[in-house]
């Protein structure tokens, strides 16, 4: 049986109660799992859910100091000590992936509450509308630069005209004009303050925030340790920020030069200059898939899919639909003689039945999944009017684009016969 591929390992020792010895290996942190494995035969010591742990602390005792504690349900205590690179690091990974798995409502809380089949629909969905969401907002500020490139053409061929007008004048002069001409700075003014307006209008739409996950961050090749923040990604940038919500590193979408994705909860920003050090910092979430869909649509050719990426992959095929294990009540008999019988109790008998003659998907399920699939729906009709308005855009820009191009040549043909 394959395991779960993991997030992020650190070299450490872990405290055997029963023998009184602590134990090197590796602290491993799965999707589900927090499990620690002995360094010399790979022998699985502990192997805790997530959703069992009450909570993570770091404390000091006789047995060592630095060390981390993991409180598990029966007030069952696990020590953790000689964590590499330090115990804070640790600390913050775990305590985020704890939290938000708590925080995230559809994620189980035991082998109780296992997902039903309509639950699991609601999450495919939900997931679906997420990302559609994120598509109409790059759609959106898509269709904003073609306006403003519409926009931009027609304040182009009107200065063109005015042009055209002067050209005319001095290619058939009524006076020779000595000195500055007085329209010249007349037209400098008014060019200099259509261009102040541009940048201010194009730069609040650039601070457009379109997705927020809390993570933790590292600054990579410099002294800093992983700590807790958050990425927010905007129209025309991403920003790595701390936990205060200080400012980290902005990084211009058009000084972004690779994207790394490490896994579907890590990856790596870099910045590339000549003559200097890269600016590289590394991003591990629980919430990083709903950065990741924008990524892709953004950084296209600058996202690189890294070769741990297909660990998670090959995983998740063999990984069982129910994150707490739990198991499905429709194939636990699948492969099993069936001519076979079962002796049962009038009790047994009941439970069996009522297994059985529940419903796959509930009326309340079933009703919010059409409230849901309706606004899929009409995300999908609006997705489909904006790429159909923007097509008719490109055209109109592409002529606007050859006529203007055209005239600037004209008058540039005449502007030369006048030197």
């Amino acid at each position: 049986m394959s395991q779960e591929a993991s997030i992020h390992s650190w070299p450490g020792s872990y405290y055997i109660n029963s023998e009184k010895r602590w134990a090197s290996g590796i602290l491993s942190l799965t999707r589900t799992t927090l499990r620690f494995n002995s360094e010399p035969n790979q022998e699985n010591l502990i192997s805790l859910r997530l959703s069992h742990i009450m909570e993570i602390k770091m404390e000091t005792s006789g047995f060592i100091f630095s060390a981390l504690t993991v409180l598990e349900q029966g007030n069952t205590k696990h020590w953790f000590g000689s964590l590499k690179p330090c115990r804070i690091a640790v600390y913050h990974v775990l305590d985020h992936f704890w939290r938000e798995r708590l925080l995230s409502p559809t994620e189980p809380r035991g082998a109780e509450a296992a997902l039903s089949k309509g639950q699991e629909l609601i999450s495919l969905i939900s997931g679906a509308q997420r990302r559609l969401e994120d598509t109409g907002k790059v759609l959106d500020h898509q269709g904003e630069q073609f306006d403003n490139m519409i926009q931009g053409l027609d304040d182009i061929e009107s200065d063109l005209s005015v042009a055209d007008k002067l050209l005319s004048e001095l290619e058939c002069p009524s006076w020779w004009p000595f000195g500055k001409l007085p329209w010249k700075s007349h037209q400098e003014a008014k060019s200099e303050a259509a261009a102040k307006a541009a940048c201010a209008k194009g730069s609040g739409k650039g601070h457009k925030v379109i997705t927020s996950i809390p993570a933790i961050v590292s600054h990579v090749g410099s002294s800093g340790t992983m700590k807790p923040g958050s990425l927010i990604v905007l129209v025309s940038s991403l920003e790595v920020r701390d936990a205060n919500g200080q400012l980290l590193h902005c990084f211009e979408k058009e000084e972004v030069d690779d994207v790394y994705v490490h896994s579907p909860y890590e990856i790596s920003v870099r910045q590339r200059f000549i003559g200097k050090p890269d600016i590289c910092f590394r991003i591990l979430s629980a919430r990083m898939t709903e950065a990741l869909s924008v990524l892709e649509m953004q950084y296209k050719k600058k996202v690189v899919i890294t070769r741990d990426y297909a660990a998670f992959q090959a995983t998740s095929a063999t990984t069982p639909g129910s994150p707490e294990g739990g198991g499905n009540i429709w194939s636990a008999g699948h492969g099993q003689d069936m001519e076979g019988t079962v002796e049962l109790s009038a009790g047994e008998l009941t439970q069996l039945q009522l297994h059985v003659l529940q419903p796959t998907v509930t009326e309340a399920e079933a009703q919010e999944l059409k409230q849901m699939l309706q606004q899929l729906k009409t995300l999908a009709l609006e997705a489909e009017t904006e790429l159909e308005r923007q097509d008719e855009a490109l055209d109109v820009l592409s002529c606007s684009a050859d006529r203007t191009t055209m005239n600037i040549n004209r008058h540039t043909r005449r502007m030369r016969k006048l030197l």
